[in-house]
Order: C-alpha cells, then structure tokens, then sequence
C-alpha cells in the first residue's frame, strides 16, 4: 500500500463519501482497493472475466438464433459466430499474459514471506544474545531478499508502460486503485485528471454543442464553471456550480441540463427535475424539505432533498423557477451558499457533488423584441426584470446568470438534422434507412419555425409530416427490411416518399 494510496483516500473519502466518517471511510477504501487486487491474482482479472461472460452470452444468442430461419436471423448468427471467434482469440491472449503475471506476483510474495521470517529469526537470535547470527542475517540473508523484492517491484512499475502488452495484475494499491473504488461507488470518474479526462474536458463545448443549438454563451458558461469545479479551483463547500437560464420557450434550456447530465455522470438518469410550478402555494414549500414531526408525510422525506440524498451525484432542475413562492427561495438559499440541506428528519444532506440549474421565461419578450442586439444589451435589458423579481441574496449566491437567445432559421436547420438521428436509430433497428434530402430537410425547418415557440413547433412538424406517412407506408408493405426511405419536396410543395431498394 502505497503513501500516494492513503494520501487519495483520506481525500477522496472526504470529498465525495459525504454520509461516513473519517478516517474509517478512508480505511474502508484501502480495504477494498486491496481486496480487489488480492482477489484479481487470486481468481480472474476483471477485464477477463468481462470477456468471459461476454462469450457466454454470445453462445446463448447462437442457439437462440440458430432456430430462426429468416433472413436477419441468418444474417445475424454470422455476425456472433465472427465475434465470439474473435473474443475467443482475445480471451486466449489474455489468459497467457494473466499467467505469466500471476506467477511474477507469486513470486514477490515468497520473497515478502521470506523477508518477514529473516526479520522474527533476528528479533529471535537478538533476545538469546548470539549476535553472529543476528548479523548474518541483517547484513547477508536480508539485504539480498530486499534487492530481489525491490527488483521484482521495479520490474511491475515499468511492466506495461512501453505499451508493448497490456497489463492485467497490480501488486501495489496506488492512488488510482483508490480513485477506481470511489467511482464504482459514486458512479462518477473521480480518477486524477488523465489525459483522456483533461482532453474530454477541454472539449466540453463542441459535445455539449453537438446536443444544443445556437446557445454558445450558455454553454461556455457552464463548461467554465465545471472546469473549475473538476480542477480544483472551486470553492469545495459549495455545489459544482449553480445557474439561472432565462430565455423564450423552446431555445434549449432542459435540453442543456441533459445534456449536462450525460456528459457529466455518463446518463441522463442523473437529471433531477423538479416543477416549481406545483410549490405556489406558501404552504407546499415543507414539501421540497419534507414535513415537520407530527404532520402528515413526516415518513416520507422532501421532494428536493430525499431526490438528492439518493443521488448525490446529480444535476438538480428547477423548471419554472419564477412561478414558485417566495419563501421557496429562502430555503434554496443554504443550498447555494453552503451545498447542504436539513430535513423534516432532521438529517443533513449534501448538495456539494451537484450542478444546480434553475429555469425561468422572465424577460423571453425583451430577447424576443432585441433579436439580433448585441448580447450585453440583451442581458441588460433582461436583468432589470429579473432583479424585481427575484430578492438580492437570491441572485447573489448564484454562480452565473446565464441568457438563451431566441433562435433562428438556422439553428432549426440544424435542430432538424439533431431530431432526425433519433428517428434513424429507431428505424436502423427495423433494418431501414432513412434518407432526408437538403430541400425537405430546409422544409422542415420552414414548417416547424416559429420565433415565438422554439424548436418545440419543429418536432410536431417531424412527427405529422414525417413519422405520420412513414408508419402508414411500413404497415402498408411499402416499405421493409433493407430498404431506404427517401423524403423529399414534391413539386406541390409536400413531402414525398419514393420507394428504393438497399
């Protein structure tokens, strides 16, 4: 066990183990990182078992398959007999270079147990006073077992980092075992900021761009705070970070949180998404926090907090924030400033390990009227209403007020194409493509724009003037395994669908 190894679990026990204390939650980690490798040079690595179970599912599928004699079926048993021969191949190099490691690791253990016998015969011989002995050992026997071990060590350090083989045992618990166990358990990659990590972070803008439209600024926004956050540089006391979206209906405001979800914790599963519309009233404001001893619900927890408690690891939304009550804002306040919540049950939970991201339509009809006006003037503008909405310390505990604009032609262009995959996949499963060309592609974008209501017109439009035909044409028989489906403008002006052949 190494010092990098203890260092990283009294810190990231700290940080992101938030309902234990230390240092047994420390300790706990070090246990389990060590009982891991212990069991991996024991039984099978992790990787090669994985590999193991995949082949035997694949075999399951093949029998499964073999019965079926049309013409998916045929087609799909040859593509798992080419996968579990290749798999096979992968299992059986695997199994070589797990035995060859296996008995290099056997082999620093012997040394180890010889080590710690020199060392009891030394403490022994020291008490009966024969002193030749103790020092034919402590300076022949030991010193040579040391060079042997620390040889061995050495050659499991530079094992695997010439990229020639890849490496399947670890002899040693470092601060990456450690950091490996903290994200089984919290489901978020909390491993030191590697090179893939630093590069996935860097680029954080064109993936999350690659699911939100025409929002550049929202989206630097939010990537700076979290930059901060995984660096670092953030204050640790206080959530990964916490916005105020304002915009029109329909520019991408939830979308920006899922997509914020995905790239953070891998799916958007870590999206809480809270209606503030339903906490009106002053007396529905217990429910976020759950009711006090004595009423009805004390059992059952708050909204907000029982959500968070269960996922610490999360993206809260607060949908609609404006038409909440004010006293709700008296209790967001904690959580801004300090990431952390009380019950009605008196627990406390921790909001540090979320993105806070609040919603609100005030001043959708400025950015409307100011379209194409430079961005500070925007924000201005929308920021006067926004202040005689909202009290001061609200907006001061807020990390950044964020302004969507209102979208364009081109940006529905592009959330077509966005929208479309979705139908692709769906029919790649039917064995069927779905070829949109540019004319009927700009008619969409044509028939679902409307500045006032955002890319929300455009999916009513693809699903009346694209999925509506296109079900009627597959029940009809016009249309199946194999086949394209072409969509293009009819000189009418409607779309067209001409049967082709895959």
């Amino acid at each position: 066990i190494t010092d990098p190894a203890i260092v990283a679990a009294a810190e990231l026990s700290n940080r992101y183990i938030t309902d234990r204390f230390l240092p047994d939650k420390a300790i706990d980690l070090i246990d389990e990182a060590a009982a891991k490798i212990k069991i991996e040079i024991d039984s099978k690595p992790e990787a090669l078992d994985r590999l193991d179970r995949r082949v035997i599912q694949l075999k399951i599928e093949r029998e499964a398959v073999r019965r079926e004699k049309d013409e998916a079926s045929v087609r799909r048993m040859g593509l798992i007999e080419e996968e579990i021969k290749k798999l096979e191949r992968e299992v059986a190099d695997m199994e070589e270079i797990w035995q060859a490691e296996k008995a290099q690791a056997q082999g620093s253990a012997h040394v180890k147990e010889e080590i710690d016998k020199i060392r009891f015969q030394i403490e022994e011989f020291k008490r009966k006073g024969d002193f030749n002995k103790v020092a034919e050992l402590q300076y022949g026997k030991l010193p040579e077992l040391e060079k042997r071990l620390k040889e061995a060590q050495d050659k499991e350090s530079a094992k695997g980092k010439d990229g020639s083989r890849p490496t399947l045992l670890r002899t040693q618990v470092g601060a990456e075992e450690i950091a490996e166990v903290v994200a089984r358990a919290t489901g978020i990659p909390v491993s030191k900021l590697m090179q893939g990590e630093r590069d996935k972070l860097l680029a954080m803008e064109d993936k999350l761009h690659d699911r939100v439209v025409g929002q550049n600024e929202a989206i630097v926004a939010v990537s700076d705070a979290i930059r901060r956050s995984r660096a670092g540089l953030s204050d640790p006391n206080r959530p990964y970070g916490s916005f105020l979206f304002l915009g029109p209906t329909g520019v991408g405001k939830t979308e920006l949180c899922k997509a914020l979800a995905g790239f953070l914790f891998d799916s958007e599963d870590h999206l809480i998404r809270i209606d503030m519309s339903e906490f009106m009233e002053k007396h529905s404001v217990s429910r976020l926090i759950g009711a006090p001893p004595g009423y009805v619900g004390y059992e059952e927890g708050g909204t907000l907090t029982e959500a968070v408690r269960r996922k610490p690891y999360s993206v809260v939304l607060l949908d609609e924030v404006e038409k909440a009550h004010p006293d709700v804002f008296n209790v967001l306040l904690q959580v801004l400033d300090d990431g952390r919540l009380t019950d009605g049950q008196g627990r406390t939970v921790d909001f540090k390990n979320t993105v806070i991201v609040m919603t609100s339509n005030l001043g959708s009809h400025q950015i409307m009227q100011m379209a194409g006006e430079p961005s500070s003037d925007i924000k201005a503008a929308v920021w006067v209403e926004v202040k005689q909405h909202f009290r001061p310390e609200f907006l001061n505990r807020i990390d950044e007020v964020v302004v969507f604009h209102a979208l364009d032609r081109t940006n529905i262009a592009s959330i077509a194409r966005i929208q479309l995959k979705g139908l692709e996949s769906r029919l790649e499963k039917m064995d069927m493509k779905l070829d949109v060309s540019d004319a009927a592609l700009a008619e969409l974008a044509k028939v679902g724009f409307d500045p006032a209501f955002g890319a929300r017109p455009l999916k009513r439009a693809i699903q009346q003037q694209i999925e509506n035909p296109v079900a009627k044409l597959i029940l009809q028989g016009k249309f199946g395994p194999k086949d394209v489906i072409p969509v293009d403008v009819s000189e009418e002006g409607g779309f067209q669908f001409n049967r082709t052949v895959h």
